[in-house]
Parts: structure tokens; sequence; C-alpha cells
């Protein structure tokens, strides 16, 4: 059983930055493929970056490369998602989520990810 735990979130003003932050429990964090995902008022949960399990390969959804960077330290059991110039559009409640599954092809897909966070909720004023 894994916990995740996300904080960092909070109101900013566009052009702003946050990082928010999710720390896992258990010994096995490096064995986890990890993702970050959010979602809007009235929107499906869309997912924004995923990490492999040594940090050595990234990945992000369109609507955030070039600003998001997300980042992993094993040894704190934390992965982490740095957000720069934010827009209002990134308002969401953005949720952690840990894989255990060997296979991080579908990386972007909700169901490969069995564990979730509560999330943390991103307000983004114009």
């Amino acid at each position: 059983q894994v916990q995740l735990v996300e904080s960092g979130g909070g109101l900013v003003q566009a052009g702003d930055s946050l990082r928010l932050s999710c720390a896992a429990s258990g010994r096995t964090f490096s064995s986890y493929f990890m993702g970050w995902f959010r979602q809007a008022p009235g929107k499906e949960r869309e997912f924004v970056a995923a990490i492999s399990w040594s940090g050595g390969r990234k990945y992000y959804a369109d609507s955030v490369k070039g600003r998001f960077t997300i980042s992993r330290d094993n040894a704190k059991n934390t992965v982490y998602l740095q957000m720069n110039s934010l827009k209002p559009e990134d308002t969401a409640v953005y949720t952690c989520a840990a894989s255990t599954s060997g296979d991080s092809t579908y990386y972007y897909y909700r169901t490969l990810y069995n564990y979730w966070g509560q999330g943390t909720q991103v307000t983004v004023s114009s």
C-alpha cells in the first residue's frame, strides 16, 4: 500500500510560479513510475506530467511543455512539479499518482496508476 500526500498548491496570479510536492510512504519509492494529473471544474481528469523510476525519462502534456518540470528525489520519497508562467487555464486540482507497472508505455492513461493522492488546489487568477 502506498500513500501519497500532495502539498504546495495555492492562489497565484498569472505568470507566477508554484512548486507542488508529493510525498510517498513506503520504502520502495524508486520502483514507482510517478505522474501528475489535474482536474478542472466540469472537466475530465487529464494527464500533466510523468517521470520514470530513476528520473531519466520525463513526459509532458503539450499544454504544459516548456512551462512545467517534473522531478523526483528517491532519497526523500518525493516527486515535484515545478510550474512556471502559470495561466488561468492551469487552475485545477492537481493530483499525483504512482504506478507499480513495469511498463510505462501508456504513461498518460489514468488506468496505468494504481495509487492516487487526495490532490491540491491550484488557482491562477488573471
